[in-house]
């Protein structure tokens, strides 16, 4: 899994997230209450799982301004999951391609796992091998996990409403 991204310190508050499921199709959108400005690619970042999971990363200007899951890997149900206490608030931009600047959609392949606490509030995917990470806040309820070399290696959605029943 190779998405690189450059991590400045934040400044401001985090942004806020709306939730949205689809209940038609079991689609979940999560999107930042503020846009970022900046360079850096603008499109969608695709991953999709080796078992046909999507999930999409909403990109303008460098910044991750949405995350769609698409297709859901099998999610595997914990008694309890937290993110890591140590976690900080910074801004991540996605750097075009110097070799491939106007392209605007990247898709990957790679192994996608998902888990999620008992209540389904808390998610995280975990994109590729397990590996070393430190995680960040780049909104107030998305946060990624970074590995050494600065690539996401996972992302956590906090405080994910229930999906909707049919009435």
């Amino acid at each position: 899994m190779n998405v690189p991204v450059r991590i400045e310190p934040a400044a401001g508050a985090p942004a806020a997230v709306e939730y949205r499921w689809d209940p038609d199709t079991d689609i979940l959108t999560a999107n930042l209450s503020a846009k970022g400005t900046g360079e850096g690619l603008s499109g969608s970042v695709g991953v999709e799982g080796t078992d046909g999971s999507w999930l999409i990363l909403d990109v303008s200007s460098g910044h991750i301004n949405g995350v769609e899951v698409a297709v859901w890997p099998d999610v595997h149900t914990r008694a309890s999951l937290a993110p890591p206490a140590n976690i900080e608030d910074v801004r991540v931009t996605v750097p075009a391609r110097a070799s491939q600047p106007g392209i605007a959609a990247v898709e990957m392949d790679t192994s996608l796992t998902a888990e999620a606490d008992k209540s389904e509030t808390t998610i995280h995917f975990r994109l590729g091998n397990l590996r070393q990470t430190r995680t960040v806040r780049i909104a107030q309820d998305i946060l990624l996990d970074i590995d050494q070399r600065e690539r996401i290696a996972g992302l956590w959605l906090l405080n994910v409403p229930p999906f909707p029943l049919d009435s």
